[in-house]
């Protein structure tokens, strides 16, 4: 039985009390969580090396990173130690989107190397392979893309990105209207292209049965992805992400009813004004599934500083209900990220799943803040790097005021406020 059968049944399992102790919830609330469907556990039956992952209502809000290569860089090595940037970063789970070299080894390896819950985007792997035998993306089989699939889960891979949505109604409500950026998710481009060429029904729509069969023999998270997500403002909230989220609801339902754990992706780039609405709309239609979103990023103009564009939208994302927050990268749009990169990407994104979480009065959120905030009243210097969300980084900023008996930093030395409030 996966987790959700025995959440249904009434039974707590041990997965459900490590996360419940890791969330400072009891072991019912877990349980309870995972039988609506408002929470999952993530984690593959095999690949039990790694802690189970909560993720979802009223529990912190959680953070993703993407590593993997491409076909202009296949640096194994680099991948590797990526992954153990964000994990020391403070990521909660880890996207190999490798789409150059061997990807099957790549991700395996990456699995024996992680502490924390991986994911995949199995379609990569099975154009790739299309590619590397000299054929084009469209001779892909459902064949093809189900036995990679179906490898993905016996290795041990916790939750997968299936573009189930991408469907004939989805797409033809696409080409109706004007977007400036159309399509801009690599797995939405390529289904959508297949379905063109061929003039069928997405496979993973069209027998999503099998897809379910092969989630839960693994009690493989699907993560329902949003192939055609707004990649600029202007195209946000359109007939064609609607239609595709209407989809995906419907998805979520027939995923729940096998026994099968789920979770919804969002979008993408989204004005200010329109996230905390999107959040709504995603909640209400997929029946309070947790939402995994990129960014949102509010602006298309900020490339080089995206990772604080996303850091933004993901606050107020968050704060409306998003469990999930994928990284955004300050190379977003522009390169493969470097390890800097990484690094900056995971802790803009933490602070905003931080600020989210108090935000949401999630439980003991606001504790470290309450705790900083008395090391500065008491010029703790230490105890304000320990707390800091980037402890190095603080640590390297830091300058005690020698005039003011390091009661104070160089910007006010013996002007500080808070020693001149004191006295």
């Amino acid at each position: 039985m996966t987790q959700l059968e025995k959440a249904r049944k009434g039974l707590i399992t041990k997965e459900m009390k490590i996360v419940a102790k890791e969330e400072g919830v009891t072991p019912e609330y877990i349980r309870r969580g995972i039988a609506k469907g408002t929470i999952v556990i993530v984690r593959n039956v095999k690949h039990t090396i790694i802690k189970p992952l909560a993720i979802g209502e009223g529990l912190r809000t959680k953070v993703n990173a993407n590593i993997g290569t491409s076909r202009d860089h296949v640096d194994f090595n680099l991948e590797l130690k990526k992954l153990k940037v964000a994990i020391a970063a403070g990521a909660d789970a880890v996207m190999d989107l490798s789409t150059g070299g061997n990807l099957a080894m790549i991700r395996k390896k990456i699995m024996s190397k992680s502490k924390v819950a991986i994911g995949t985007v199995p379609i990569y792997q099975a154009a790739v392979k299309m590619v590397q035998n000299r054929k084009a993306i469209s001779e892909m089989t459902a064949e093809d893309i189900f036995d990679v699939i179906e490898e993905n889960g016996k290795d041990g891979v916790d939750f997968i990105t299936v573009h189930c949505g991408v469907t004939g109604m989805s797409v033809a409500a696409l080409k109706k209207q004007k977007r400036v950026l159309g399509i801009v998710s690599r797995g939405g481009a390529m289904i959508a292209n297949w379905m063109n060429c061929n003039r069928k029904e997405n496979p993973l729509y069209e027998e999503y049965d099998r897809l379910l069969e092969i989630a839960h023999r693994y009690d493989m998270v699907l993560s329902l992805g949003d192939g055609l997500r707004p990649g600029a403002i202007d195209d946000s909230t359109d007939q064609a992400q609607l239609q595709e989220l209407i989809i995906l609801g419907k998805l979520a339902a027939r995923a729940r009813t096998a026994g099968v754990q789920v979770i919804i992706e969002g979008p993408g780039h989204v004005p200010l004004t329109e996230i905390e609405a999107n959040i709504g709309l995603q909640k209400k239609i997929c029946q309070g599934a947790p939402f995994y979103v990129l960014g949102p990023l509010p602006t298309d103009i900020a490339p080089g500083y995206d990772h604080i564009t996303s850091a933004i939208g993901g606050a107020i994302a968050g704060a409306a209900g998003a469990d999930f927050l994928c990284y955004v990268t300050p190379a977003e749009h522009l390169r493969l990220p470097t390890l800097a990169d990484v690094h900056d990407g995971v802790i803009a994104t933490r602070i905003a799943a931080h600020i989210a979480d108090i935000a949401k009065g999630v439980n003991k959120a606001r504790e470290k803040d309450r705790k900083m905030s008395q090391c500065r009243s008491n010029f703790d210097w230490q105890g304000q790097v320990d707390l800091s969300i980037d402890p190095s980084k603080t640590g390297s900023l830091l300058e005690k005021s020698k005039s003011a008996g390091d009661e104070g930093c160089t910007m006010c030395g013996e002007l500080c406020a808070i020693k001149l409030g004191k006295k």
